[in-house]
């Protein structure tokens, strides 16, 4: 399993495992981040096995719609991540 999580580009994990951890769709997550109704499925799958990656417009709608910043998606270490995605999610405020 480590080796199949490291073949996977980080993005495309990590784009999974904030999608799952959102509870939504891959269909409905490309709807939206407004992707086609036809293949928004597609769309997201591909992105999350890494046979393709989005533009900085669609990637930036997908880090919208699930709450997370861009840089989430490309933080090779997992903490780091985890950080990013923690102060996300803190209010500007609190910040």
């Amino acid at each position: 399993m480590a080796d199949k999580k490291k073949s996977i580009p980080v993005f495309s994990r990590r784009l999974r495992e904030a999608r799952e951890a959102y509870g939504i769709s891959q269909r409905s997550l490309g709807i939206e981040a407004g992707l086609d109704d036809f293949v928004a499925s597609t769309r997201i799958n591909r992105y999350e096995t890494g046979v393709h990656q989005p533009d900085l417009q669609t990637l930036t709608r997908l880090a919208k719609v699930l709450g997370l910043p861009v840089a989430y998606f490309y933080a090779e270490d997992d903490e780091l991540a985890q950080l990013i995605a923690d102060y996300a999610k803190k209010g500007k405020r609190k910040r």
